[in-house]
């Protein structure tokens, strides 16, 4: 059973889960901002729960390569859609700042 690691919590899923419904189902803070009510509801087009994953998971989709080559996003950047994202074993999961996860500061840095 994985393990994902996200703000300092441990949770534990099973393999091949959603990353997003995993992480929203303990009721994880997955999106910053406003972006937790406007959001595509884990469909792959805003682009909103961008995060940066540390382990193994599934190759990225084409929604997800396709979300994340448009601005804010852009391929460069260590990021994932967690909606798109299943967990193949354990995991650690970075968020960062902005409406879209785009920054490039974590939310932990930018809450100090």
């Amino acid at each position: 059973m994985p393990k994902v690691i996200f703000q300092g919590q441990t949770l534990n899923c099973e393999y091949g889960a959603n990353l997003r419904q995993v992480l929203l189902k303990r009721k994880l803070d997955l999106h910053n901002g406003n972006s937790k009510y406007i959001n595509c509801r884990g469909l792959g087009s805003c682009g909103t729960c961008a995060v940066e994953i540390i382990g193994e998971v599934s190759e990225a989709n084409w929604r997800d390569r396709t979300r994340r080559s448009l601005p804010p996003h852009n391929l460069a950047q260590n990021r994932r859609l967690a909606c798109q994202t299943k967990v193949l074993g354990d995991i650690e999961v970075i968020k960062y700042a902005g409406f879209w996860g785009h920054k490039s500061s974590t939310v932990e840095n930018e809450k100090n």
